[in-house]
């Protein structure tokens, strides 16, 4: 290598695994819901406590381009699905070992390739690129085959019930997945409360004859004009708020109402004319033309300035006509526009950030003033009240809308997010944001299939659909029907945590092996893929067990007891109105909602007499796990397409340091009585 040269390092098949195992060690005990908490500590004594598998991986300091390149990997599946983050890395990790062990097994040298080394790095590759394949063709329709039917479907009609106590609302499968996932963030503790109080804030925020999706998407985008933390207090002072909370302080004293309606207007720009704008020069020379020219000049400013003036007072004429009294700018006002706005008894808010001044446009209907000599009505907010509101340490501008709940929404409102200190209010507002994009993937179509497998059901219903009298209450399935007649997938599906979805993965990769012949040729063939990807799936459930390996065996047996040697017949029960489950692979199926409660109950006719095995393990998204599959997937491919690693001295701009504003101080558990 000549002196001019940066150094090159290559890379080897071990160099991957042994980076991503480091990575795997990290968060291995943070995961899973007896999982604990990883401490970081800075020299300066600053500390951060958290089980979030991606604030774990974005605080570190990775020096390595490949472990910066698998975080940030993670990052972005995290933004999307908002969960599956430390899953992503054990499945990533577990990969890469069965790949590594299966490119060992091949022939090492040949006419191609020069090196061991080398062979392996191919075979690693080839492996890879068959697994994406292979996942992006038939994943989906083993999962809507395979593990969909042994699942159900989360509907989102009944999700809050504010009015009926907890134990009688129909909300209890949103909870239930909320709830677990919050227990794998942030802890068992507040886990119910915070589950709760977050289907309380999406049913505030469902609208009117729109689907669910819609309602998640609009908490996902205005997340952050639609929460506020507050530190200082524990999180079970956390609660909803009436109308949107403005993150500002009035420039001017508030407006006395006396309960009237309170009128509001948006200005984007500066309402007072300036004569020079940022980045004007004014030129002050001497001399005898010079001199003249600058008292023209000045004759002209002084008469600019008493024409701004003149067009302000018409413009506060203006606004005083229309009944306004409270102005919203985006931008800091002049000392002239807040002298003439407490002379007219207006209250001013200034510096407004663009996402709530574009929530409070939606909400109220209305659009911002674009030219301050055209305030039309069509600019003018009608608010029930506009008010001072102290939450914690700060002071806010509280207001709510007029006549919102006939125009769009049930009942807008602002979440308070409490927090022993800065670090723990953040990282449950995190919390909160991942939770809303988690339901926001349960609620959209996994892949084509569920479309495809709607439409074939729908051709053969004469044949595979057999009604009785009591259509509304109880519908058979043909046993001899396709398999992909028999699974609707439709947006919502769920499965029991604690690893069934792995297992039942597991087992329909391993059937659809088994089905195929080795295929000749450079392919690895069919089934080695099905059966490597079925042996890395089982790291999942082997983690979450890993305090008692007989657990896991015995988890791994009843769950594989449900999928049946034999065709049965499909039953589903419809015990309330829209609440449709599909249960397969037991002889004795059924999920229902009486009285409230929810329970589904899967047993074996050998089984029936004596026990009954309900599955209380928390709740997870189908399509998460689809995308995750698919992101942990398309990483390893990326990983083994790396040769050689070219070192630089320029400074990177990595995801930690964008993430650098994380708090270091504190925990995200409270101490627990």
């Amino acid at each position: 290598m000549s002196p001019g040269m940066q150094p090159v390092e290559h890379l080897q098949l071990k160099h991957v695994l042994q980076t991503v195992c480091v990575l795997e060690a990290v968060v291995r005990r943070s995961f899973g819901p007896e999982g604990g908490q990883v401490l970081f500590t800075r020299d300066t004594g600053q500390a951060m406590l958290s089980r979030s598998g991606t604030r774990i991986l974005t605080a570190l300091r990775l020096e390595h381009p490949l472990a910066r390149m698998v975080v940030d990997c993670v990052w972005k599946h995290s933004m999307v699905t908002g969960d599956g983050s430390k899953t992503f890395i054990l499945l990533l990790a577990s990969l890469l070992r069965m790949i590594h062990t299966m490119a060992c097994k091949e022939p090492n040298v040949s006419h191609t390739y020069n090196s061991r080394e080398a062979a392996e790095a191919a075979t690693a590759r080839c492996l890879a690129d068959e697994l994406l394949a292979f996942a992006r063709e038939e994943l989906d329709d083993l999962i809507t085959v395979g593990v969909v039917p042994h699942g159900f479907c989360v509907l989102w009609e009944d999700s809050n019930a504010k009015t009926q106590s907890p134990a009688h609302t129909n909300n209890q499968c949103v909870q239930k997945l909320l709830s677990s996932f919050f227990n794998t963030r942030l802890g068992h503790t507040h886990c119910d409360f915070i589950s709760n109080l977050t289907c309380e804030l999406l049913g505030h925020w469902k609208f009117k004859n729109s689907p669910p999706s819609l309602a998640l998407q609009f908490v996902n985008d205005n997340f952050p004009a639609l929460h506020t933390p507050v530190s200082g207090f524990p999180i079970s002072c956390s609660r909803l708020i009436e109308g949107q909370i403005i993150h500002r302080d009035f420039a001017t004293p508030c407006p006395q109402t006396h309960h009237q309606p309170v009128k509001a207007v948006v200005f984007t720009r500066y309402l007072q004319p300036k004569l020079l704008c940022a980045g004007d020069v004014l030129e002050v020379g001497c001399g005898g033309q010079v001199m003249e020219k600058e008292l023209r000049k000045e004759k002209s400013i002084v008469e600019f300035s008493a024409w701004s003036e003149r067009s302000l007072e018409c413009i506060f004429a203006n606004l005083l006509h229309l009944g306004v009294t409270v102005l919203l700018s985006a931008v800091k006002q002049s000392a002239a526009v807040l002298a003439l706005a407490a002379q007219s008894e207006m209250c001013v808010v200034e510096c407004v950030s663009e996402d709530e001044l574009s929530l409070f446009n939606h909400l109220s209907g209305t659009t911002p003033v674009s030219d301050c000599w055209m305030i039309e009505p069509v600019n003018v907010a009608t608010l029930t009240f506009c008010r001072p509101v102290l939450l914690g340490a700060h002071r806010y501008v509280h207001v709510a809308f007029h006549d919102v709940e006939e125009r769009v929404l049930v009942k807008p409102c602002s979440l308070v997010i409490c927090g022993p200190g800065d670090g723990q209010t953040d990282q449950y507002a995190c919390a909160f944001q991942d939770a809303i994009r988690m339901l926001l993937t349960t609620c959209k179509p996994m892949g084509m299939t569920a479309t495809a497998s709607k439409r074939t059901l729908h051709s053969h219903k004469s044949r595979s659909l057999h009604t009785d009298d009591h259509s509304d209450e109880t519908t058979y399935i043909s046993p001899t029907a396709h398999p992909f007649q028999q699974c609707v997938l439709e947006p919502g599906w769920v499965i029991p945590a604690g690893g069934t979805f792995e297992f039942l993965l597991n087992h329909a990769l391993l059937q659809r092996g088994h089905s195929y012949s080795v295929s000749d040729g450079t392919n690895m063939g069919i089934p080695a893929v099905c059966q490597l990807l079925a042996k890395a799936l089982l790291s999942v459930p082997r983690q979450i067990y890993s305090h008692s390996p007989r657990h896991f065996l015995q988890v791994q047996t009843k769950i594989l007891g449900f999928i049946p040697d034999h065709s049965h017949t499909f039953r589903l029960k419809h015990k309330q109105k829209h609440n449709i489950s599909l249960i397969q692979g037991c002889s004795t199926s059924e999920f229902s909602l009486e009285d409230g409660k929810t329970s589904m109950h899967c047993c074996r006719k050998a089984d029936m007499p004596s026990k009954v095995f309900m599955l209380d393990l928390g709740l997870e998204s189908v399509s998460c796990k689809y995308q995750l599959l698919l992101a942990v997937l398309q990483c390893v491919t990326s990983l083994l397409r790396v040769d050689m690693v070219l070192c630089t001295h320029t400074a990177l701009h990595t995801r930690s340091r964008r993430l650098a504003n994380i708090s270091w101080e504190g925990t995200e558990d409270e101490a627990e009585d």
